[in-house]
């Protein structure tokens, strides 16, 4: 098993997509992500963990209606059944990653935006990166 081991500060940093998945384990899933100047990932509620790191950027973390800010070398927990949402509240892209546990998203699927992210219905369907 080859596994993940690449600069993620580097790669957040230089992603531009709103969600693009890096890496798919058979329990846990690497995501980047970037919002747009006042851009969010959009209120949900997951059954599995979710984990941010910024890396760039200032935003707000909402669970659960309370609201905290958010920067540069902040870490957002989410426990299963937590209702989120992660706010990008600065002009400049807010610039992340997040690990979902077990895996949320298709292996390798790569969102250029939110709207094109709200138009697939994709899931995770079991398939890991190896």
């Amino acid at each position: 098993m080859m596994g993940f081991v690449q600069n993620i500060e580097d790669l957040a940093i230089d992603n531009s997509s709103f969600r693009q998945v890096l890496y798919t384990g058979k329990h846990s899933q690497l995501v980047l992500m970037s919002l747009r100047a006042e851009e969010e990932i959009g209120d949900e509620v997951h059954t599995l963990d979710q984990f941010f790191r910024v890396e760039q950027g200032t935003g707000e973390a909402v669970l659960d209606g309370h609201r905290t800010l958010i920067k540069a070398g902040f870490a957002v927990v989410v426990p299963a059944g937590t209702r989120h949402n992660i706010i990008n509240t600065g002009r400049e892209p807010l610039k992340l990653y997040t690990v979902y546990s077990p895996p949320n998203h298709r292996d390798g699927v790569v969102h250029h935006t939110r709207a094109e992210a709200e138009l697939d219905s994709e899931h995770f369907d079991g398939k890991t990166t190896e």
